[in-house]
């Protein structure tokens, strides 16, 4: 896996907000609408749409409008380039190359 130093951080942001991960709670039971988010979260429509925006563009959260109103959900290949992602950077598994004496 090619790591993009570009799209990593913007994955990573989605995970860096309280109310991010509360939405990603509320969509582990499955799609809900905006109107369901902004009930169970009682925030307002801008800030609903603000941590959408990033969840949706990390690539982790998918949307689809329908009708008048957006519905999100948990997207399993965003799900699996973060877990990609995490792997890649974590793994520490390598030859170690460096020119120092130790």
């Amino acid at each position: 896996m090619e790591l993009d130093e570009k799209k990593i951080p913007i994955v990573f942001k989605a995970f860096c907000d309280e109310n991010r991960i509360k939405i990603l709670k509320l969509l582990l039971t499955g799609e809900k609408c905006a109107c369901v988010l902004l009930d169970d979260m009682h925030i307002t429509q801008p800030t609903l749409s603000h941590h959408m925006k990033i969840l949706c563009d990390s690539g982790i959260v998918a949307g689809r409008k329908e009708g008048k109103w957006m519905h999100y959900s948990i997207s399993a290949d965003g799900v699996k380039y973060v877990a990609e992602c995490l792997q890649a950077l974590t793994n520490t598994a390598y030859e170690d190359k460096s020119c120092c004496d130790k």
